[in-house]
């Protein structure tokens, strides 16, 4: 990742999070989990650019080609789901239907989808050593989120902790990513 774009995931990340933080104490009608939601992303996108300043050349071999096409399909695609979050959020205010409020909530759902086509076409598009590099960062920050999850579901089931269930749901892709990125950053040293 390039200096410039480095510096605009943590800009646009501390935005969202102070967004998040903003909507939190000063929105008392938005569900408690958008904020936290918007928080988790900014978190997330802020790791990502830490994550780019800590890897070595090596953590990334792709081709400009194969970058270009990445940055081409996930920027968009992540544009889109900001857009379509905010979208989601604002209609949800005034809709009391289940059925259209079932589709409102789910709006941002697509947009991941196509970021998440443009990340698989990515690691398709790379050579066998980032791949592995690529598929063990993620087996990784699968292995290790859905182990914090499930010990989190045990401490809530005993009265421990009480993280609303929405948040929770809503964070585990944002810091798988964030995990993704230090597990990837870590793994490409070992194999420089």
């Amino acid at each position: 990742m390039q200096r410039a774009a480095r510096i605009t995931w943590k800009a646009a990340g501390a935005a969202l999070a102070v967004t998040g933080m903003f909507c939190r104490s000063s929105v008392p009608s938005l569900t408690p989990g958008v904020a936290y939601a918007l928080m988790g992303v900014g978190v997330a996108m802020i790791g990502m650019g830490i994550a780019g300043d800590a890897r070595s050349k090596a953590c990334d071999t792709a081709s400009v080609g194969v970058r270009q096409r990445y940055l081409r399909e996930f920027l968009p695609a992540m544009g889109g789901y900001v857009v379509a979050l905010f979208v989601s959020i604002w209609l949800l205010k005034g809709v009391e239907q289940p059925a259209l409020r079932a589709v409102l909530a789910l709006l941002p759902v697509p947009p991941v989808i196509l970021a998440v086509r443009a990340i698989v076409r990515y690691i398709r598009g790379v050579d066998e050593l980032q791949q592995r590099i690529e598929l063990e960062a993620i087996g990784t920050a699968t292995a290790l989120v859905s182990m914090a999850y499930f010990s989190a579901g045990f401490l809530q089931s005993a009265k421990v902790i009480a993280i609303p269930a929405d948040m929770a749901m809503m964070l585990v892709f944002p810091v798988t990513c964030v995990v993704y990125g230090v597990a990837k950053a870590l793994l490409a040293r070992r194999y420089s």
